[in-house]
């Protein structure tokens, strides 16, 4: 059995700058007009299937910085 990996999106969210968010909204390809409305949202706020795809992006948080 292969457990997925998981990154701490909500973790990183809470404690992330807007800058920081759009980075890594960007590394899972949501388009910019929609990462100028998502940045300022809890990370609750944002649709399951995105929140999904961040979780199992594979991003480290080290490439976020």
């Amino acid at each position: 059995m292969v457990k997925i990996e998981t990154f701490d999106a909500n973790t990183f969210w809470n404690k992330s700058y807007a800058h920081q968010r759009g980075k890594l909204l960007k590394r899972v390809q949501v388009p910019d007009d929609q990462i100028k409305i998502l940045v300022n949202k809890q990370y609750l706020e944002l649709p399951a299937p995105l929140r999904y795809e961040i979780e199992t992006s594979g991003i480290k948080k080290t490439e976020l910085g």
